[in-house]
């Protein structure tokens, strides 16, 4: 079981203006920023989560990262729908219209859009609770 991730993206404010807009449907917002002088100069970061609890974390750093792939879970397919919607509109490239994925399993649910960083979100929802 994780407990977070994160990665560095090119520019921490372009990032932060997507990830605020794209992760909003799914409930996950910035509960935590930490400093490039709290970190004693390495870098400023922030962590997105829910229920206060930052799961999920992007920093500026030397170079950017790219072809990460990152799934957040979503509470039904209208959720996963609004992620997508949401993630378009914040400047993402779809990867991926909301939809079943069988080859997945039968109820896997999901979209996916590609952040101005180039790396693969997911948000899905897994009908009848498959995992």
């Amino acid at each position: 079981m994780l407990d977070h991730v994160g990665y560095t993206v090119s520019d921490i404010a372009t990032s932060r203006r997507f990830y605020e807009q794209a992760l909003q449907p799914l409930g996950i917002s910035v509960l935590m920023e930490v400093t490039e002088e709290m970190t004693g100069g390495h870098g400023s970061h922030l962590g997105f989560g829910r229920d206060e609890v930052p799961f999920f974390w992007i920093g500026s750093g030397k170079a950017a990262s790219a072809g990460v792939h990152v799934a957040f879970a979503a509470t039904d397919e209208a959720t996963v729908a609004a992620f997508h919607a949401a993630a378009l509109a914040a400047g993402g490239r779809d990867n991926g219209a909301p939809g079943l994925r069988p080859d997945y399993h039968p109820g896997y649910f999901a979209a996916f859009v590609i952040d101005p960083d180039g790396n693969n979100l997911e948000a899905v929802f897994h009908r009848g609770g498959a995992a």
